[in-house]
């Protein structure tokens, strides 16, 4: 910009040079935030190269508001802001010194100014920038509010008149980005995600399934730290499903875990189209493809006969084990009119459920409990007995649950990822939110890793071996859960001892009451089995079997009763991908990783070089030589990743193929959608429906007929109109139909006996002409006449047709023959699905 003929004040003036016409619109528009009014780019004339001859610079309010030409004028207008205003600045390009000269300008405006205060909201004002861009996206992806990155922002910058931008400005950039991620469809943009996850870490997992219209039905994901979760966690295995996290209100299955702090860990999720035994079946084929073929021990699910079915095929060796939490829940729904006041029901049933410990125990007060309250008959009380294997502490406690009985751990995480997503989200935005849950849930262990490494454990009896060996082994969750067992032990007492030549019988109990346990300890490899099977369900010894240990002189944890998922060196050991490769969490790491070993090598040999001028001068032509092959090195593996980016372009998303169940290479059309949804259509009532069918009438009507509720006028045909209920029907049909009337739909004859034809249409039903499969023999006519609709409103209890029908209308070919039933005709206007009217 030429300074030199600028004025001082920075007011624009006739004569002045820009060295662009950006520099143009700067200085304009820094005039106009001090004067209080905001700037239009309004035409400009290129030459044949496309350089810019002339521009012009108006105020915004230049013009005036169009006149609406439609017939119907829209509900809701704008407020007007154009008034005519002729303030503007005209520059033209001087081809002599290729600068851009001020030729035409108006100073003078038609309207009030803005305040000075005000001068940040003008549309030329405002701007998001690329930083406050990007920290929006990263407060978006962070789970904030429009609102609260707004004030976030404003926070930062000392007030909201410094922020640059308005709400809308921001919500705007943010609906831009969220367009321009999805530009190649929900489907292509799906797939062009999962592609960028492979590139980045290899190990990363994803497959679709596609229906017979090559449209995505189920998909399901599992990233390199799921991998290597389930590697180390994958022996017990929660699954369950959860709606209300998209927009599509599909289910989302999630496989979760524990560690060795307890902790959930995720071994993988999908979003489900439905809930059906092939989509289950599906799902869990894929898991165990994604996990190298390893089953679970357990998998813990609810009572879904879907699921249960599925699992029996997938995974036939694996325990399936049932969550208390649902049958409790499903038993208060299936039994809970039959509680009454001091029932003991719920309590027995928890008993069965929880406490008992042997099976006879669990069978006799079970068939009390059926007694006492009659339940022989109940048919989910009985079903839930046959699968007693899945649920009753006593039937299961030789089995490996690692301590879970219910599927909270899937609950709590559903939880955890709802207060992330929103329905509105798109796929990918539901993608980077529930990686965000992911993340949290990983950070929860590092804090657990570093407590662990940091604090001391707690060890009540300091000198004690074992307390002392399990604080060294135990992860400190998993160290109280055993210390509560060895402070269990010190109560206990041997009643009984029967040695034989390789076993000794130990009958241990508290001291002060309960069960008797039975400890078998082998003298041979000094093993013990405990009636109670904690250590088999759990993977700690219970106190029965430290009891024995004491008394026969072992003082520390025997290796073969440490089980390596509860330890604190759970995660050693190396992690491989179903191709075989080496599974990496985060292939970053490793990059720092090399930088440490390669560092002091590279230090090392520098300093020794610098010793002399001779071997600082091999060093160089060596270093010299290396860089070389590393740039070559890293230029081709560069190429291979920007052709692989390439290969994303979804531009040619057609060439993106995905094989099908049958082997074939096919084009994913789209995502598959869901109905049953949240729907931004509401069904319409009769009232709704009588008020549209007359408001259409009305509109619709070509002579204008004045009648008199009191004194009918005769007319030559009679319009009635009979109002039907909602239906799958989606066709319309027309029926015989001598006459049609553009009059108001409340003329009836003089002479009509109103009453007895009411009742003798109600229950004669239509005529032969309309299909039976429709309607019901009986339905019920709404007259639209006021002296009839007391009669009608008594009989609108009687609707019960098959579908959805907006109006009958009911004619009578002659005067001589309104009283005559048989002769009337109708026409039926049966509405489609869509027939539904906007909230």
């Amino acid at each position: 910009m030429d300074c030199s003929k600028l004025a001082e004040n920075g007011t624009p003036e006739l004569g002045m040079e820009f060295n662009s016409e950006e520099d143009a619109y700067k200085f304009y528009n820094k005039y106009a935030f001090k004067m209080g009014f905001s700037v239009r780019k309004d035409y400009l004339n290129k030459d044949k190269d496309g350089m810019t001859t002339s521009r012009r610079y108006s105020c915004c309010k230049e013009g005036v508001k169009r006149k609406y030409e439609g017939d119907v004028m829209p509900k809701r207008t704008r407020a007007p802001t154009k008034t005519g205003c002729g303030a503007k600045m005209v520059i033209v390009l001087f081809r002599g010194t290729m600068k851009y000269r001020v030729h035409d300008l108006v100073l003078e405006h038609n309207h009030e100014l803005h305040i000075a205060q005000c001068a940040h909201m003008m549309p030329s004002q405002r701007k998001v920038s690329v930083a406050q861009g990007f920290q929006t996206e990263i407060s978006e992806d962070a789970g904030f509010s429009l609102k609260q990155s707004h004030e976030l922002m404003g926070t930062e910058a000392g007030g909201m008149g410094n922020v640059g931008y308005t709400r809308d400005d921001l919500k705007r950039y943010l609906r831009t980005r969220r367009e321009r991620s999805l530009k190649y469809g929900e489907a292509g943009s799906m797939l062009n995600y999962f592609q960028e996850q492979t590139l980045e870490n290899p190990s990363f997992f994803h497959a679709v399934q596609l229906d017979c219209e090559e449209q995505i039905t189920n998909i399901f994901w599992a990233d390199a730290g799921m991998l290597i979760d389930y590697n180390f966690f994958g022996d017990v295995v929660t699954f369950d499903t959860t709606y209300k996290t998209n927009k599509e209100y599909r289910p989302l299955g999630v496989f979760v875990g524990f560690n060795q702090h307890r902790q959930i860990v995720i071994f993988g999720a999908a979003l489900m189209y439905d809930e059906t035994i092939d989509s289950f079946k599906w799902v869990f084929g894929t898991f165990l493809e994604a996990m190298c073929g390893k089953h679970p021990s357990t998998i813990l699910t609810d009572q879904d006969h879907a699921m249960a079915a599925a699992l029996s095929i997938v995974m036939p060796e694996t325990f399936h084990d049932l969550c208390t939490f649902h049958i409790r829940r499903n038993f208060m729904k299936h039994l809970g009119n039959h509680y009454k006041e001091n029932s003991d029901l719920p309590y027995m049933f928890g008993a069965c459920m929880y406490e008992f410990q042997e099976v006879e125990q669990f069978n006799r007060v079970w068939e009390a409990m059926v007694k006492k309250h009659n339940l022989e008959n109940n048919e989910w009380l009985s079903g839930l007995y046959k699968i007693r294997d899945k649920w009753a502490r006593c039937m299961m406690k030789e089995r490996w649950t690692a301590g879970m009985r219910s599927t909270q751990l899937s609950e709590s995480l559903n939880a955890a990822i709802k207060n992330h997503l929103k329905l509105d989200h798109d796929l990918v935005q539901f993608f980077r939110h529930f990686n965000q849950v992911v993340d949290e849930k990983r950070h929860n262990e590092l804090i657990a890793e570093y407590e662990m490494r940091q604090k001391l454990p707690m060890v009540g009896l300091r000198q004690t071996p074992m307390l002392v060996h399990a604080s060294e082994t135990y992860s400190p969750t998993v160290f109280v859960a055993f210390q509560n067992e060895y402070g269990e032990s010190t109560a206990m007492v041997i009643l009984r001892q029967q040695d034989a030549a390789m076993f000794v019988e130990f009958t241990v109990m508290r001291y002060d009451g309960g069960p008797e346990r039975t400890v078998v300890f082998n003298r041979n490899d000094l093993s013990v089995r405990c009636s109670c099977k904690k250590y088999e369900n759990e993977g700690i010894l219970c106190g029965h079997a430290l009891k024995v240990f004491d008394t026969v002189g072992i003082k520390i944890i025997p290796p073969e009763y440490i089980k390596r998922r509860w330890t604190k060196r759970a995660r050693a050991g190396d992690c491989f991908d179903r191709r075989g490769q080496e599974v990496v969490a985060d292939p970053k790491v490793m990059i720092s990783t090399r930088y440490r070993e390669l560092a002091p090598a590279m230090i090392k040999v520098a300093t020794r070089a610098a010793m002399s001028k001779d071997t600082s001068k091999v060093a160089i032509t060596v270093i010299s030589d290396l860089s070389k092959r590393v740039e070559l090195l890293l230029s081709e593996s560069e190429e291979q990743h920007l052709q692989n980016q390439k290969n994303l372009n979804m531009e040619e998303r057609d060439k993106i193929e995905i094989v099908n169940e049958m082997g074939e290479a096919v084009v994913a059309r789209d995502i598959k959608k869901r109905g049953g949804g949240k729907k931004s259509k509401v069904m319409r009532s009769w009232v709704d429906k009588f008020d549209r069918v007359k408001r259409k009438s009305r509109l619709s009507r070509t002579t204008q007929t004045t009648v008199s509720e009191s004194e009918p006028t005769s007319v030559s045909f009679e319009e009635y109109m009979f109002m039907g209920c909602r239906s799958s029907t989606d066709s319309v049909s027309t029926h015989s139909m001598s006459q049609t009337v553009n009059g108001p739909p409340n003329v009836v004859a003089p002479d009509t006996d109103e009453s007895q034809t009411i009742h003798r249409l109600a229950n004669q039903g239509p005529p032969a002409s309309v299909p039976t499969e429709w309607m019901h023999l009986r339905f019920s006519i709404f007259f639209k006449h006021n002296s009839i609709r007391d009669v009608l409103m008594e009989e609108r209890g009687i609707i019960s047709t098959h579908c959805d029908v907006d109006a009958y209308h009911v004619f009578a070919p002659s005067p001589q023959g309104r009283n005559n039933t048989q002769g009337l005709q109708l026409r039926v206007d049966v509405a489609s699905p869509q027939n539904e009217v906007d909230e």
